[in-house]
């Protein structure tokens, strides 16, 4: 069976050759400015002034969670704002992430990514700022995109999968 790939790195600079989509989850509120997309925002505007105003315009498009955008920063690049989290903090409801969510971003992320002909990048998504733990997100990815042929690579700050 299909794995993802895991390495040490930055996942804002993926080596590999061919068209490449970095995806990340952000939360459903309109906010930017803690966590993987500070590192995004260093690289590149685009990404979050594109999600600002997919936040600012929810009324009228399909802002919210399990919804994908897809943001074009480099000639063979995308960066791809996935909702997969309510709201920023902890509390009675629990932790910000939201499983279902990334699920279904990542069901919404398969076609385009597979019509780009990209492999796709990502930090452990949902597991830092939005308290989601890697073994109830990484089965997500393998059934939505690595059982479809597309490569993935998760990218460890640290000492690589634990």
């Amino acid at each position: 069976m299909p794995e993802i790939t895991y390495t040490r790195g930055d996942a804002t600079t993926p080596s590999v050759k061919g068209v490449k989509v970095i995806a990340h989850v952000c939360n459903d509120i309109g906010g930017w400015g803690k966590g993987f997309v500070l590192a995004l925002s260093r690289r590149w505007p685009e990404p979050e002034t594109a999600y600002r105003a997919w936040h600012r315009d929810r009324a009228n498009n399909d802002f919210g969670l399990g919804a994908v955008q897809l943001v074009q920063v480099e000639r063979y690049l995308w960066v791809a704002n996935m909702i997969g989290q309510r709201g920023t903090r902890t509390g009675s409801k629990g932790v910000p992430v939201r499983y279902e969510a990334i699920d279904a971003a990542l069901e919404r992320l398969a076609e385009p990514v597979r019509e780009l002909g990209a492999s796709v990048h990502m930090p452990r998504i949902g597991c830092g700022l939005a308290g989601g733990t890697w073994p109830r997100v990484e089965p997500l990815i393998v059934e939505r995109l690595v059982r479809r042929g597309i490569a993935v690579t998760v990218y460890d700050q640290g000492e690589g999968p634990s």
